[in-house]
């Protein structure tokens, strides 16, 4: 069984004496570890449900570290990235800072420093994985409603008054009462504001 709260620091670099030595070294401080050979040996592997970070090397044989940090963008991954390398260079750097890195060392780098992102970096996954936990539970109260009540939540968010939405819908406003006061009631909500906090929580947008 899946332990969520499992906190990991995956160590992915082709150089089998960088992955054993810091494997070791963030073993004795405490962390657990599980080191990779390669970009694709991590994608391979069953995604991480807990929380963690990637100390990952920039230059690596097949996908890059660079390459990787861009999939793991896309898939919407809470672990966020410790870049390392040998041979980096200064808009490299700033490239995979601006995609949300954490940091960018330069080898040989310093103990401390190497801490004190990791330490920055799982504070930040348990924030990540906090909000996609809360906006997928937001998601799911939104799924509950009928076509016709996010259709009328979306012009709610938006500031219509019911008048405005029976005319823009073309039905009763009776009815747009009716649709309101069941939507409040499967959002668990009894106001407008909170009903837009829910909606921007599950990705919906005041146009």
């Amino acid at each position: 069984m899946k332990n969520c709260n499992t906190e990991i620091v995956f160590i992915i670099d082709d150089n089998h004496a960088v992955r054993r030595s810091l494997s070791l070294f963030l073993t004795a401080s405490g962390y657990q570890v599980e080191p990779m050979a390669s970009s694709e040996e991590y994608l391979a592997r069953e995604a991480h449900d807990g929380t963690g970070c990637l100390i990952l090397d920039v230059q690596m044989d097949g996908k890059s570290g660079l390459e990787l940090q861009n999939e793991l963008l896309h898939m919407n991954s809470y672990l966020p990235i410790i870049f390392i390398t040998g041979q980096g260079t200064i808009p490299m750097s700033v490239v995979a800072l601006k995609k949300g890195a954490v940091n960018f060392l330069e080898k040989p780098f310093d103990d401390e420093s190497l801490l004190q992102s990791i330490s920055e970096a799982l504070e930040l996954s348990q924030k990540l994985k906090t909000k996609k936990e809360e906006n997928k539970k937001y998601q799911l109260l939104m799924d509950a409603l009928t076509p016709r009540e996010t259709q009328i939540l979306s012009l709610v968010i938006t500031g219509m008054l019911n008048k405005q939405i029976a005319g823009e819908l073309n039905i009763a406003e009776h009815t747009v009462k009716l649709h309101r006061h069941s939507i409040c009631e499967k959002l668990g909500v009894k106001s407008v504001p909170e009903i837009i906090r829910i909606a921007d929580k599950a990705g919906i947008s005041q146009s």
